[in-house]
């Protein structure tokens, strides 16, 4: 008989978790994985990434998770490659083959480069592809899609902030181009790729995809799954960075004792600064952050708050590592 599997004794666990997202896993697996090591109560990420894209990944952990929605309204920069002359069903290379298209690098000049380029910088439209997570009647496309079913989808406006195209040998046979581009919340990657491809006049699809940057946090401030799991248990949760670390573009207000707790209770406080649609309120005595707000007229309003024991929780700093017993593995 196999003895009995222990299970993993979780705690409360409050930060941000700077992952390097491994290619293969979904956002989801790659939070649980994190999760399990940190053997953490709740979690959230702060934006999907394809299995086949890797990259920054901020993972927020308990009180952290009330300020995920921040991470998923920034601005995100993604290094992508893609392959010209052949269109696939996804969009990627894990799709089948549409269409084929013979590429000749010498009609690829820098200046028509750059006339795509400009093409696709700033405001513009575009088609959600069928495989993607987005729901319509309440069903994931790539459930239609994998059922062979394509549905109508409206396009959406995004924005691609900055947007760098140059060109690329993937092999003797094939050209590529490498694009850098910083875009909008709801931009979809592949589907830039495959629309560049047909402004080209010869199809593409993406063959690499790394998310680099989100909201000003890049990937070399990020760990992976890798190392996390290398580390002893107790070293893992110095990885975590402060909740307050995704409030960096958030006016600060500190409050006296008094002020604090009245705020804390979700009671405005009235005082003479000036309007602010986004503020990180902290404490002084001693040093927390309490939540965040917004101030209107001198008065500043709670938006999000943090709970006296989540508070307490991080004041507390590293939770105890009682025994738990053999880990489990996912």
């Amino acid at each position: 008989m196999h003895a009995p599997r222990t299970r993993v004794q979780r705690r409360p666990v409050h930060g941000v978790l700077l992952l390097d997202k491994p290619l293969g896993l979904s956002s989801n697996d790659a939070l649980q994985k994190a999760k399990w090591l940190l053997r953490a109560e709740k979690a959230g990420h702060t934006g999907t990434l394809d299995p086949l894209a890797t990259g920054v990944l901020p993972l927020c952990f308990g009180a952290a998770t009330k300020f995920s929605q921040l991470q998923l309204d920034a601005a995100k920069t993604y290094e992508a490659v893609a392959l010209l002359g052949t269109t696939t069903t996804t969009g990627d290379a894990e799709g089948d083959v549409v269409q084929r298209c013979d590429v000749d690098p010498a009609q690829l000049t820098p200046e028509r480069l750059e006339a795509v380029q400009k093409k696709f910088t700033g405001p513009i439209r575009q088609v959600p592809p069928m495989h993607s997570a987005l729901k319509k009647d309440g069903k994931a496309l790539y459930e239609y899609a994998r059922a062979g079913v394509t549905v109508e989808r409206e396009a959406r406006d995004v924005v691609i902030h900055t947007l760098k195209l140059t060109l690329a040998q993937a092999d003797e046979a094939q050209v590529a181009i490498k694009m850098i581009v910083t875009c909008s919340k709801g931009t979809y990657i592949r589907t830039l790729g495959e629309d560049i491809g047909a402004a080209l006049g010869c199809g593409a699809h993406l063959t690499f995809l790394r998310r680099i940057d989100t909201g000003g946090i890049g990937v070399e401030r990020c760990v992976t799954l890798a190392q996390l799991e290398a580390m002893p248990e107790a070293e893992r949760l110095a990885c975590l960075e402060a909740p307050e670390s995704l409030l960096a573009q958030h006016v600060r207000v500190t409050l006296d004792s008094d002020n604090a707790a009245r705020f804390l209770s979700g009671v405005r406080r009235r005082g003479s600064w000036p309007d602010a649609s986004a503020v990180a309120v902290f404490g002084d005595t001693p040093p927390a952050l309490l939540g965040v707000g917004h101030i209107a007229g001198g008065e500043l309003v709670p938006d999000r708050l943090l709970s006296p024991l989540e508070i307490q929780q991080i004041l507390e700093g590293t939770p105890h590592l009682q025994a738990s017993g053999t880990l489990e593995k996912l």
